[in-house]
């Protein structure tokens, strides 16, 4: 392979990538993202703004109402300090998931937020040629795959898809792999925005890099592509979550890409650093596992990664990173199809119990609640149900058990008898007798906010989280007759300009504003940049959560729950990985589940972390997120028997 340049290729940059948050609609520090840029762009190399936009953490209830993440207004406050900074300095915005479920509807608005942005007085120069990509997938296309056993779960937890959950879903999208995007590119290299429909996470920055690979290299192979792309996904599965990478975490980050897929990541933020342990652990950051991580087309290995901390002592070099393509692995490419439907409507009420009588016999009471609430609906038995979130039970004061928090959840197929099924419940609630029952005037102490009930509105669940296998070619884009829309057998976009300024090139030297020469301080602490640890010495370690400086959990898609435990010593690591301190029978026994259940369990060398992954369990049920009785739905409350696990008797290292 010729490159067009004399320099050595093995650190030769093709582009530089800074994400100044890690979700457009959370806000970020123009100031800082202005500074960076400042510096990066006068380098000549080709820059870019990219972001992610998606999630489904937040559960199935903005797919399939329609809603976004964020309110519209944090968007247009984000979008408006973003176009701020590409006109200024004429480098790309790319972000994907639009609205957070990046749906067709979501990247329309987000045009719309760009057009209305363009418009105001004071931007009569912005011009932006703009391209949209469309990632809704037809339901036809996906019954026919079903009929031909071309759909398959993802993840053993995903139930097999059914042709009435893919009737009853409202829209579905597709995770879009690197293809759409780097098509885009290539059909309009004078492209200065790209908003992208649902996607996977990387795929908007290896995109970028790709485009600028074979725009910088002469007769790229695909062997040759390939050998790059490793490097290319790990990069961006790290700096889509912004300065998640960093220590202390802070808000974005920026990385340098050289040619042989080798790169550099650091945080914006001058009081953050990236250090090999950091970057490692953040493979561990909601995935399933952290050495092998599934996307659309291939895989990504990360078995034999390399951390290297760089002279500056804020920068970490990343090489080794692997990329398997779905096709070498004898699969086909597939895409990842995401789904909800309604399945109901939801009232709820809220209280609490202070009686110590009551406390300690509260679920018999609860009981007889469900029982005089059916008596009350003989109409409709068996269309209904009610669920009880139970605060405080187990705790104790000097006076006797302590007081109870309860929330009820009532669901229906209506609105109207959901109301009327938590309306029965509460008065239940308030007046039903108990054994020794002494305080006769009410039970249960409520009207928080001044409300009896409250309607919740329609209950959604996810009805697809499957994979769906493509015909080669289906994952591409092409453009159209007269240039303004991209055509492809499952996948669109369109191209159109916004603004009635003049069309400015991007990644060009340009004339950069005059800055200070260090960043800009910070008025007050940033809720996404986490403070330094408080100094607790610990005496004894008692617990695994003694031995670790990180123990979390957080969902790992819709359907399961993974655990780390980040170890605080390389000594600590190794004297508990040599034990059977986290077996998989010790581990199943302090969560709380069947060893039978366990999805991936492995300690990983390079960020000296444990992680084990698990399904999603609720009212005793295997359950995706969100939902009729959920009360977790980012799974962050989930790591606490694994951080309570005792020590063994006389355990040192």
């Amino acid at each position: 392979m010729q490159l067009n340049s004399t320099e050595n290729s093995e650190f030769k940059p093709i582009c530089q990538i800074i994400t100044p948050v890690g979700m457009l609609g959370y806000g970020f520090d123009e100031a800082l993202t202005h500074y960076e840029l400042s510096r990066l762009v006068p380098t000549g190399i080709p820059t870019a703004i990219i972001l992610d936009s998606g999630s489904t953490d937040s559960g199935p209830q903005k797919l399939a109402l329609g809603s976004m993440s964020c309110p519209r207004s944090a968007y247009a406050k984000d979008l408006d300090k973003l176009l701020r900074l590409v006109h200024t300095f004429r480098v790309p915005l790319i972000f994907g998931s639009a609205g957070g479920d990046g749906t067709d509807e979501h990247v329309k608005i987000m045009g719309e937020i760009i057009e209305e942005i363009a418009a105001e007085e004071e931007n009569k120069d912005y011009a932006f040629n703009t391209i949209s990509l469309f990632s809704n997938i037809n339901k036809a296309t996906i019954l026919e795959r079903l009929k031909q056993g071309r759909l398959t779960g993802c993840g053993h937890c995903v139930p097999p898809a059914t042709e009435y959950e893919i009737n009853e879903s409202l829209r579905v999208v597709s995770q879009m792999g690197y293809e759409p995007f780097f098509d885009a590119m290539n059909a309009n290299p004078d492209f200065n925005i790209i908003i992208g429909g649902r996607a996977y996470d990387p795929s908007p920055y290896v995109a970028f890099c790709v485009y600028q690979l074979t725009r910088q290299s002469n007769h790229l192979s695909t062997e040759e592509l390939y050998s790059r792309l490793g490097g290319f996904y790990h990069m961006g599965k790290i700096l889509e979550c912004g300065g998640q990478c960093s220590f202390p975490k802070s808000h974005g980050a920026v990385a340098t890409v050289y040619e042989n897929g080798l790169f550099d990541v650091r945080p914006t933020d001058p009081e953050s650093m990236c250090t090999p342990l950091s970057v490692a652990a953040h493979t561990l950051y909601e995935n399933t596992r952290p050495d092998v991580l599934r996307g659309p087309g291939g895989s990504l290995h990360l078995d034999n990664s390399k951390y290297e901390q760089l002279s500056d002592g804020k920068s970490v070099r990343v090489s080794g990173s692997v990329y398997l393509s779905s096709e070498a692995d004898g699969k086909p490419y597939q895409l990842k199809l995401e789904a909800a439907r309604i399945v109901g409507y939801r009232s709820m009420f809220m209280g609490s119990i202070t009686d110590h009588i009551l406390v300690s016999q509260i679920d018999k009471l609860l009981a007889r609640v469900k029982v005089y609430v059916d008596q009350q609906h003989p109409e409709i038995a068996g269309q209904w149900n009610i669920g009880f979130h139970v605060y405080g039970k187990d705790q104790y004061t000097h006076a006797g058990p302590g007081q109870l928090f309860i929330v009820a959840e009532a669901l229906a197929p209506t609105q109207q008898l959901a109301n009327s099924i938590a309306s029965k419940a509460r008065v239940g609630m308030i007046h039903a007798p108990y054994p020794g029952q002494k305080a006769t005037a009410g039970n249960f102490g409520f009207g928080l906010g001044g409300l009896m009930e409250i309607e919740l509105g329609p209950c959604a669940e996810f009805s697809l989280y499957h994979l769906m296998d493509l015909v080669p070619g289906e994952e591409r884009l092409a453009l159209g007759g007269d240039g303004s829309v991209l055509e492809g057998s499952l996948l669109r976009g369109t191209v159109s300009r916004i603004g009635k300024g003049v069309i400015n090139g991007t990644n060009g030297h340009i004339a950069v504003p005059e800055v200070d020469n260090k960043p800009p301080q910070r008025a007050s602490a940033s809720p996404q940049r986490s403070p330094s640890p408080p100094n607790q010495a610990i005496q004894k370690s008692e617990t695994l959560s003694d031995l670790c400086r990180i123990v979390r959990s957080k969902n790992a898609g819709p359907y399961e729950i993974t655990i780390d435990a980040m170890f605080a010593s390389k000594e600590a690591y190794e004297a508990v990985k040599s034990s059977d301190l986290l077996s998989a029978s010790n581990v199943a026994k302090a969560i709380g589940i069947s060893e039978e259940d366990i999805i991936w369990i492995g300690f990983f060398d390079p960020a000296i972390s444990f992680k084990v992954t698990i399904p999603r369990v609720r009212s005793g049920k295997k359950k995706s997120a969100g939902g009729f009785m959920e009360n977790d739905i980012h799974g962050s409350q989930e790591h606490m028997g694994l951080a309570s696990l005792k020590l063994p008797e006389g355990f040192n290292f």
